[in-house]
């Protein structure tokens, strides 16, 4: 009997050391890459989303194109956001989304703190679609209003870098991208 409990306790930690480095995505900035913790647990539909844009490529070239200081950096317009794409158009970045169907909300309580990864959307709540946002700091206000499904674990001050926008809409005028996103 010992030695089955001691089989299954080494097959679930197998088991959950690979379910958990499926977790993880890197983030590639001109900085620098920035590993993100992703919450399946807590917002599954989104972190589906994310995993399947990312490991198709569609947030390669993506700029990140409303960058407010002390807030938030957002991106993901894999339609009008993207630089590499013949529809890129920065006048129009953070209005569109993917070919896929939008979201519902999945409001959790992961709290918006410092590097929390939370999907974008219009004031419909049901409305995210693949842009999202990474919180520069804490914002409370946030909480249980967007769907947070992740957080920045290493490379937050690869974030900070990220060019900052106009201090009224966050709008940037020369915006840093999005070099490749990957489950790691």
């Amino acid at each position: 009997m010992k030695k089955f409990i001691y089989l299954f306790i080494i097959f679930f930690s197998l088991v959950n050391t690979d379910l958990m480095a499926e977790n993880k995505m890197i983030l590639k900035l001109s900085y620098g890459e920035v590993e993100i913790e992703l919450y399946p647990d807590k917002a599954p539909n989104h972190v589906k989303r994310f995993v399947e844009l990312s490991n198709s490529g569609k947030y390669d070239g993506v700029v990140f194109h409303r960058v407010i200081d002390g807030f938030m950096a957002q991106t993901g317009d894999v339609k009008f956001g993207n630089s590499k794409s013949s529809e890129f158009n920065l006048a129009l970045a953070g209005t569109g989304g993917s070919d896929l169907p939008n979201l519902k909300a999945e409001f959790t309580d992961i709290a918006h703190t410092r590097g929390t990864l939370s999907a974008a959307r219009s004031a419909d709540p049901n409305s995210a679609n693949s842009q999202f946002f990474i919180c520069f700091e804490s914002a409370p206000h946030l909480d249980r209003q967007y769907s947070a499904f992740g957080k920045v674990v290493k490379g937050m001050e690869f974030v900070d870098s990220i060019k900052k926008g106009d201090p009224n809409t966050g709008a940037v005028s020369d915006p840093d991208k999005i070099i490749s996103l990957r489950s790691k």
